[in-house]
């Protein structure tokens, strides 16, 4: 492999601007590289905005005969680069085979990142990859949390550090040519063109419908990341004000909080008070909130609640659920 031609001055110049915005530094930055066209651009233009404060790793799932051949492909392009590169082979449990390889997928680059004190991972997704998600998660009926789609920073799964998606901004057509110019092989997962994966179909029928523009898509997934972070902190004022602990229990006072929009405030701050780490789904929260405004009891993320009144308002008491008996 040849050393690969630096991508275009415009492209480092619109891809440095936005990862200033995600990631200002100080410190080294981690990119995570499949293989595939979208993670090698990726590498190409991080290498060149940076000056080559990069690391790269590639995960190995052992899924596919080729991913040995894939994993050397890119730690071949590294050397070329002058880029410290490692591979990291993991298991994947059983069950949904994307499900569990994307978590083993996060926990390795976690760890490798941590290990090597890398201050970010970047990983490759783009303007495609966040309309195909925001129209499954529409197809699915989610909220304002799904609707808002891939957030462009956050805290990585498994427990990790900073997780930077500079990439959201660009199509896979633009990233697709720089690897091109720069004369870099890549891999064409076959997954990708497996219809049984929801997102390969959904990918399938946004390409056949020309009239949609994934760029205008994407941007209405951050407008709604936006809103999202705007009720939050709405919600955060109001729980300020409208929830109180005594002796172990959670008390929410439901007429505090603004009657426009009460039904959603109110699953919202049960939602808080529950836990995000309870397995209770929105339907659930729903019914409990319904059931608590008709004054009845309720049971939900191993809590207990009920009906109360206290200063002359109403309230609702969250407890820990009692233990069932023989438990």
């Amino acid at each position: 492999m040849r050393h690969p031609s630096r991508p275009a001055p415009a492209a480092v110049e619109k891809f440095a601007a936005g990862l200033a915005a995600l990631f200002p530094g100080p410190g080294r930055l981690g990119v995570a590289v499949s293989g595939g066209p979208d993670s090698m651009a990726l590498l190409l233009l991080a290498d060149a905005a940076l000056d080559g404060a990069v690391e790269a790793a590639t995960v190995d799932h052992g899924l596919r005969l080729e991913s040995g051949a894939e994993a050397a492909l890119v730690a071949d392009l590294c050397r070329q680069m002058g880029v410290t590169h490692e591979i990291i082979r993991v298991d994947v449990a059983a069950g949904n085979l994307q499900s569990a390889a994307r978590m083993a997928r996060y926990h390795a680059l976690n760890a490798w990142a941590a290990r090597r004190g890398l201050a970010a991972l970047a990983t490759a997704h783009h303007a495609d990859d966040q309309a195909e998600t925001l129209l499954m998660r529409l197809n699915r009926g989610s909220g304002l949390a799904g609707l808002s789609g891939i957030r462009a920073t956050g805290s990585a799964p498994e427990g990790g550090g900073l997780l930077v998606r500079p990439l959201l901004d660009w199509r896979k057509a633009e990233l697709l040519e720089i690897v091109t110019t720069a004369g870099v092989d890549f891999v064409a997962d076959p997954s990708n063109q497996d219809d049984r994966f929801d997102r390969v179909a959904m990918r399938r029928n946004l390409a056949a419908a020309d009239w949609l523009d994934a760029m205008a898509i994407a941007r209405s997934a951050r407008h709604l990341a936006e809103a999202e972070c705007a009720l939050n902190a709405m919600i955060g004022g109001i729980w300020s004000d409208a929830v109180t602990h005594e002796n172990g229990a959670c008390i929410y006072f439901p007429g505090r909080a603004p009657a426009a929009g009460r039904a959603f405030i109110d699953k919202e701050i049960i939602g808080r008070i529950i836990g995000k780490d309870t397995s209770a789904r929105g339907s659930e929260i729903a019914r409990a909130v319904a059931r608590l405004s008709r004054g009845e009891p309720a049971t939900l993320g191993g809590k207990q609640a009920g009906v109360t009144t206290r200063e002359g308002q109403i309230a609702w008491k969250f407890t820990a659920e009692a233990p069932r008996r023989g438990s």
